[in-house]
């Protein structure tokens, strides 16, 4: 059995680690250099860096903050935010990430999955899903609905259909973020969760919601999910990394103490 991943997440606005409530009332909350680094060193699996506004602003991302996080970790990074072209993630990958992460734009022009996996190799692919439930109805009959630029502009795309096709045109993994639980501290959306993993064979990491580490044992196994995405938890101190794999390997949950 695989181990499950615990990865914290950095949102970063004008090159600052930032943090809100479902989308809304960010602040600042420090370096996300220095944040990444301590996460690296106490023993996080992965480490993922959205830039939150550069969808939304028109812009490209902030490469020199990619690239001062990437010389502080040796373990995978995934980097997500104003990545439009092939273009763009090659920049990316050659900041220092090993993934890009697609949203807004894989939405908007579908093709950039299949070319950036056909360039970089799928594994480099993970395509971000902002989700939103609205309910079952004939458009969107799962009751989850694809939301661009932030959380700004609903699609009308079913989320699960939206999983499907990431998934067929090349996706590596999936990053199901709900944005009714983030932040919230609540827990995990399960049902969207375990839904997206049931309907895909790739791996899917839970987001959005994490307030406890019995959120995150949760999360990979009622939510279906290889991996959990956490920021509050930890960014405010209220947790450590070790302290939530300690938790999660005592109910039963394979997760890596050491490289």
């Amino acid at each position: 059995m695989l181990s499950k991943r615990v990865i914290p997440c950095l949102d970063v606005r004008d090159g600052r680690l930032t943090k809100g409530i479902k989308f809304e009332g960010n602040v600042d909350i420090g370096d996300p250099v220095e944040s990444a680094r301590h996460y690296y060193e106490q023993g996080a699996d992965e480490i993922v860096f959205y830039d939150i506004t550069a969808s939304h602003e028109g812009r490209g991302i902030f490469l020199d903050v990619v690239e001062r996080v990437a010389s502080e970790i040796f373990i995978p990074f995934s980097v997500g935010g104003g990545i439009r072209t092939l273009e763009d993630m090659r920049a990316v990958l050659l900041a220092g990430a090993e993934k890009v992460s697609v949203n807004s734009a894989a939405v908007k022009t579908p093709d950039i999955i299949s070319q950036g996996a056909a360039q970089f190799g799928a594994q480099c692919v993970v395509v971000g899903m902002d989700v939103l439930k609205v309910g079952v109805s004939e458009e969107i009959p799962s009751g989850y609905e694809i939301v661009i630029h932030g959380g700004r502009k609903r699609m009308g795309l079913d989320a699960v259909e939206w999983a499907r096709t990431c998934e067929s045109l090349g996706a590596g993994e999936l990053c199901v973020n709900s944005i009714d639980a983030d932040g919230t501290k609540d827990g995990y959306e399960l049902t969207l969760t375990r839904m997206i993993a049931e309907a895909v064979s790739i791996p899917v990491i839970a987001s959005g919601g994490a307030g406890n580490p019995q959120h995150m044992v949760d999360a990979v196994t009622e939510g279906k999910a290889t991996a959990a995405l956490i920021a509050s938890i930890v960014h405010y101190g209220e947790y450590s990394i070790p302290e939530i794999k300690q938790y999660m390997s005592e109910r039963g949950v394979k997760v890596r103490s050491v490289w």
